[in-house]
């Protein structure tokens, strides 16, 4: 999350009087990284991970390195989400607690977690006027300026190519309704350090998005009408910007407003991606599920809404946690809000049309074949999931290898339940450690998500 009023989300670093303030502020103004899999233990549909991979979009959280001993929550984390958002590992007082001494071992924690169990991740955040280390608070002007675009470029260089979108700027607009800058010692050192911030992170990890991240900027007002001014203006002179973060924190006082995907649009027609950044919406029952619904569908109705990131696990995880605005309650069971939100994923505004398998499934495994593969495809204009059932021969498996070429032009963008080497042409997909293992006539199946022309041809299948 952002804001210092909305923002400081460890639990350490909570001040509820400032967020307080930020939502009564809202009241009457807002009615590249890897190609890695997604979700480790499920079937396409039947998570958020993958049913946004279907509509060709992810589902994130925020993770915190120290939660990630607690077999609850990383269980949900990795079955549910295949993007991640370090909550407060990566922000300057994190990784610079001393002038030009970096620490990293948090965020590379929550990386190595990402890698291992094929999510992406978010890099949050380069430059912000909140939750900088004492050193940098004490500077001004040059001084601060320098250390900006080094803390910029030392932290992006050192996670070059483990980025898919940086939250390069975090909340430089203030609230209110004139639409200004926020007064911070950022914006003290010159009004053109977010385009010296975006130009900096752009060298240092050319292949990854880079977002601009605000609050209270869902639906079209002064602050979000500023922020689009801004954006307009970088994209018109060539300054690098990539994406807009919504961070979507809505509660009774503060709704999803009426204008949500129409403001999500318009952003998106400036020829940038937007996101949903950090989205959590405090209530419960059908009012909550609604309102999840309600954001999940203006996602999918505006073509580059690329994903969406909820703030948090657990409602015990969440920085506004006596609102309960989470998709799990505390014992990390599913709540209204998650069945509305994956049915609402599941629906979707262009569902793919559903293609038969290339082979029928054997009922029977050939005697003495180690294993067999077939095919079946959700497709739409340019881009496919592709669904592989792999059926194990009359001595089983302990592992299996199952090989599928692809047209030219096709790529691999995602995959699950599976490892895959390479992304074009003959692509391998190998067994995880949970389903290699197959008796007579057993089957499992993995998935895998692609641009471009889908696959025509019988997968091979190889058994170990």
């Amino acid at each position: 999350m952002s804001s210092s009023a909305v923002r400081d989300r460890g639990s350490a670093r909570v001040r509820p009087g400032r967020r307080a303030a930020l939502i009564s502020a809202t009241v009457g103004t807002v009615a590249a990284g890897t190609v890695l899999a997604l979700a480790t233990a499920a079937s396409a549909g039947t998570t958020l991970a993958t049913s946004a991979a279907e509509k060709g979009r992810y589902f994130g959280t925020a993770v915190a390195a120290n939660k990630l001993s607690d077999s609850t929550y990383v269980g949900i984390l990795n079955r549910e989400f295949n993007m991640v958002t370090p909550e407060n590992e990566m922000k300057w007082d994190a990784t610079e607690p001393s002038q030009g001494q970096f620490n990293y071992t948090s965020a590379d924690r929550i990386v190595s977690h990402a890698q291992a169990n094929g999510m992406r991740v978010r890099g949050h955040a380069l430059a912000w006027h909140s939750q900088q280390p004492g050193w940098a608070q004490n500077l001004s002007g040059s001084a601060l300026r320098s250390a900006m675009v080094n803390h910029v470029t030392q932290v992006a260089t050192h996670y070059q190519g483990k980025i898919h979108s940086w939250d390069v700027v975090n909340e430089a607009f203030a609230d209110g309704g004139n639409g200004a800058r926020r007064d911070s010692n950022l914006q003290r050192t010159g009004n053109d350090w977010i385009e010296v911030a975006f130009r900096a992170a752009r060298t240092a990890d050319p292949g990854a998005k880079l977002c601009y991240n605000d609050y209270n900027t869902d639906g079209q007002n002064a602050k979000s009408n500023a922020v689009y001014a801004m954006v307009s203006d970088f994209k018109a002179r060539g300054v690098p910007i990539d994406c807009v973060g919504f961070q979507s924190h809505f509660n009774s006082a503060s709704p999803v407003p009426g204008d949500y995907q129409a403001n999500l649009q318009r952003f998106a027609n400036l020829g940038l991606d937007v996101q949903i950044t950090e989205l959590d919406i405090e209530g419960s029952g059908t009012a909550q599920a609604t309102s999840y619904a309600t954001v999940v569908k203006a996602c999918l109705a505006v073509s580059r809404c690329t994903g969406i990131s909820v703030w948090g696990i657990r409602d015990t995880d969440s920085w506004r946690a006596s609102g309960t605005p989470l998709l799990f309650d505390g014992n990390g069971n599913k709540k209204a809000a998650y069945t509305a939100t994956l049915d609402a994923l599941n629906g979707g505004t262009t569902p793919p049309t559903t293609v038969p398998p290339t082979t029928t499934p054997p009922t029977t495994p050939p005697p003495g074949a180690g294993c067999t593969a077939s095919l079946s495809l959700q497709t739409w204009t340019g881009g496919f999931v592709a669904t592989v059932r792999v059926t194990a021969g009359s001595s089983g498996t302990n592992g299996w290898a199952a090989t599928v070429t692809l047209p030219a032009g096709t790529a691999v963008t995602n995959a699950w339940n599976a490892q895959n080497s390479g992304t074009t042409g003959t692509v391998r997909f190998t067994n995880v450690g949970y389903n290699g293992r197959l008796t007579a006539g057993q089957s499992t199946e993995f998935g895998f998500q692609g641009a471009g022309t889908p696959p025509s041809g019988t997968p091979s299948c190889t058994a170990s």
